[in-house]
């Protein structure tokens, strides 16, 4: 497991740096067949990673969303990797810096290793079952644990593309909620995994690269993320969609 982590890890700061060389540079931003941005830093970023993993780990299969998109379909074994190169590239193209660089490793349908590098940030976040969540900022590096949420109420980050939906307002009317904060990307899960928020409400479209290594790394640090039957989310799903979820801190 320390191998695989340290894999992940290195190989997610590895695609972190090229993703803020292109960014410096410039790009062009497409559209894929289902609507949603592509850019060349998802394409190198992603072709960095799984050259990396099948190197390294020839025995797990890798399951990259890219390549999905382009219809090369990997099956998964009982353990494989999820990658998603480069998450929330709308933030990415709109020149944001909520954007994240996403690799997994899922075990028995249970997510049970993450690595996540903000690039903008020059953050990266890793954990694993059993062994705990940390979070490396510069030359800094530090354990990080979920926190039960305060007598104040909860600290919710939601995503930016769905603040508006009147099922978040839904949600939250169920909660007492002291502070919302709207973000994109992996970053919600991470706030959650640092302690500085309690519950991350995802009422729309995820896919299982978007989630798998940052709840890793969330439930690492003591928090969970449940499916509307108080279920933990788990992989292997038709399609690789997800379901709607809530993801929380210490319950």
């Amino acid at each position: 497991m320390q191998e695989l982590l340290t894999l992940a890890v290195r190989l997610a700061g590895e695609a972190a740096a090229v993703i803020r060389a292109i960014r410096a540079d410039g790009f062009a931003v497409e559209t894929k067949t289902d609507a949603t941005p592509v850019t060349l830093a998802d394409r190198r970023a992603e072709a960095l990673i799984v050259a990396g993993l099948r190197t390294a780990a020839p025995d797990i299969p890798v399951v990259a969303e890219e390549e999905v998109a382009a219809g090369r379909i990997t099956l998964p074994g009982a353990r494989y990797w999820l990658v998603d190169p480069l998450d929330g590239t709308r933030e990415f193209a709109a020149g944001r810096d909520e954007f994240a660089v996403c690799i997994g490793l899922i075990e028995d349908g249970a997510p049970i290793l993450g690595a996540v590098a903000s690039p903008a940030m020059y953050e990266l976040h890793f954990g694993a079952a059993g062994q705990g969540a940390w979070r490396q900022k510069g030359n800094m590096e530090e354990k990080i644990f979920a926190r039960h949420v305060p007598a104040e109420g909860l600290t919710v980050f939601a995503s930016r593309h769905y603040q508006s939906a009147p099922e978040l307002a839904a949600c939250l009317a169920r909660h007492k909620v002291a502070h919302l904060i709207n973000i994109g990307s992996a970053l919600k899960f991470l706030r959650l995994a640092e302690g500085a928020g309690d519950f991350y409400p995802r009422l729309g479209r995820t896919m299982e690269w978007d989630t798998a290594a940052p709840q890793a790394i969330l439930e690492a640090a003591g928090g969970a993320v449940l499916t509307a039957d108080s279920s933990p989310l788990r992989y292997g799903k038709p399609g690789w969609e997800n379901p709607n979820f809530f993801a929380w801190g210490k319950l």
